[in-house]
């Protein structure tokens, strides 16, 4: 089965991985905890403000995939929600504790690089260095669940994005738009360059001038 997530079932599919993995007591999720997860002002990107109608309609667009599934009990009259994405019976993924932090801070906060990417998944799995994190990215590279974005100008490390959202469209409009931005920066630095050389000929113009005063003075 092909997965493609809208921007709120991506954010609810990795509320759940998330807390599946940090909070197990908290697993599954209840409607007001799972709103409350994607809403969140820290490690969110975008930054989100659903309602709970609105995380619902997404929780049944989900659950008419399979990707999510609600469940009753737990010593509660509530329904809860746990994910059916990866690493379960019902379905072909089956990822590493490091890949599946991976793909969840991917899912929570889009294209991040190896740096971000490790710093951000400490709570979710352990790496030894940004070196693992890019072996671990470049399996999945291979797998087609992650794409290297282009390194953007004046950055070391490049990003890299889920593509559980459907192929990556914007990778000639960032370049066009970095392409622009550098052309731009060019021009501002030509049009400086003619200013210091203006500023250097008014200099010498008055210092002459200054010259000539001071030798009439001395007449």
């Amino acid at each position: 089965m092909t997965i493609q997530l809208t921007t709120y079932q991506a954010r609810m599919i990795g509320c759940l991985l998330e807390k599946e993995a940090t909070t197990p007591e908290q697993y599954p999720m209840t409607l007001n905890a799972l709103t409350n997860a994607a809403n969140q002002k820290s490690s969110r990107d975008p930054v989100l403000s659903l309602s709970e109608a609105e995380v619902m309609d997404t929780l049944e667009q989900l659950k008419e995939k399979r990707l999510v599934s609600d469940v009753e009990g737990f010593g509660s009259r509530v329904t809860k929600y746990q994910h059916r994405f990866c690493n379960t019976e019902f379905g072909n993924l089956q990822f590493s504790d490091q890949e599946k932090g991976i793909v969840c801070v991917m899912l929570l906060r889009g294209p991040q690089t190896p740096g971000e990417i490790r710093t951000r998944t400490n709570r979710l799995c352990t790496f030894s260095g940004v070196a693992e994190v890019e072996d671990v990215l470049n399996n999945l590279c291979e797998a087609g669940h992650v794409v290297m974005l282009p390194r953007e100008p004046g950055k070391r490390e490049s990003r890299y994005a889920h593509l559980f959202s459907g192929e990556i469209e914007h990778h000639e409009e960032v370049l066009t738009v970095s392409s622009q931005a550098k052309e731009a920066n060019d021009d501002l630095l030509s049009r400086l360059e003619v200013l210091e050389e203006e500023v250097k000929s008014l200099r010498r113009e008055l210092s002459a001038l200054k010259g000539e005063g001071e030798g009439e003075g001395e007449e």
